[in-house]
């Protein structure tokens, strides 16, 4: 199996917010196009500094992440995901040098992904739109 690599759209969700309450005009929300490694084996998403920076994000706290030293990441203010049509809201960890997308996005945007072609896909049950499990 190779790598499944997407296009994701990243926008700052507190400048979205602050278009919607007229305290900002839409041309100056941040956003980031990244080339997004996706990876079934992360369950966060994770984020690079500069990608972090360029979305104007500021931290909200930090989380130990798993790694063998035991270090402590920044965890960001909320951003959307946009992917394959499909967007959430998300908080991200602050580590690495690409854009990470985990579980917890390919579950609330109801994507599977597709080994053998390398890409994501609609859940074949919810192809028009993501449907939230909450049972």
């Amino acid at each position: 199996m190779g790598e499944v690599r997407v296009r994701a759209k990243l926008t700052n969700a507190i400048d979205e917010a602050l278009v919607r309450r007229g305290m900002l005009k839409p041309e100056q929300v941040r956003s980031y196009e990244a080339d997004a490694l996706v990876d079934t084996g992360a369950v966060r998403v994770a984020l690079p500094a500069f990608v972090v920076q360029r979305l104007g994000l500021t931290l909200r706290g930090q989380r130990v992440a798993e790694y063998a030293d035991g270090r402590i990441v920044g965890v960001t203010e909320p951003l959307i995901i946009e992917i394959e049509g499909r967007d959430t809201l998300e908080e991200a960890l602050v580590l690495g040098d690409e854009v990470l997308i985990g579980q917890t996005v390919l579950e609330k945007l109801d994507l599977f992904v597709d080994c053998v072609n390398r890409r994501l896909i609609p859940n074949p049950a919810h192809p028009d739109q993501p449907v939230s499990k909450v049972k």
